[in-house]
């Protein structure tokens, strides 16, 4: 491995071989650089997202509703499951959202104790613009190191790391 081509996992791993070099480290290699990824990428989102008027969290909640269909609508509870937050963070971010008209939450006509939360048009407006721009951002970072086959393997391989970590 030329010089030019070490990420900082590298320079851990060789710190590890040469303390320890009963270890494998193959692990730590794949974790690591997954976990250095979701950081770097996230930072990357919540810029993108900034421009809109939203933070990462927001988008979450106004992504998952309009990826439930029209009329964009879930309750309090689906959404908490759904992005696997408590009910007091959901209903920060959903204070702040409604704040912002960028959804309503009004009683639920099947259940008189229930809630539904509802993307308004300028959620809607903002959600589809914040994919878009999401979406640019972790393209440009992919297509700048891989090609489409090499992207598709590794999606594959994520997958079969995820389903199998999931268990």
């Amino acid at each position: 491995m030329s010089a030019e081509r070490k990420d900082p996992v590298d320079a851990i791993v060789e710190q590890w071989a040469a303390e320890r070099p009963d270890l494998d480290t193959t692990a730590m290699e794949v974790f690591g650089r997954v976990s250095r990824l979701a950081r770097a990428m996230g930072d990357r989102m919540e810029k993108a997202y900034a421009g809109l008027g939203i933070s990462r969290g927001e988008f979450d909640v106004l992504a998952t509703l309009r990826r439930s269909g029209e009329p964009y609508t879930l309750s309090p509870r689906q959404l908490s499951a759904t992005l696997m937050l408590t009910t007091g963070g959901m209903t920060g971010r959903l204070d702040k959202l409604e704040r912002a008209g960028l959804l309503r939450r009004s009683p639920d006509p099947h259940d008189r104790r229930g809630l539904q939360v509802t993307l308004t048009d300028q959620g809607l407006a903002v959600v589809e613009e914040a994919v878009g721009a999401g979406l640019a951002v972790q393209t440009e970072a992919l297509k700048a190191a891989l090609d489409a086959e090499r992207a598709d393997q590794l999606a594959g391989l994520l997958r079969e790391l995820l389903l199998a970590t999931e268990r």
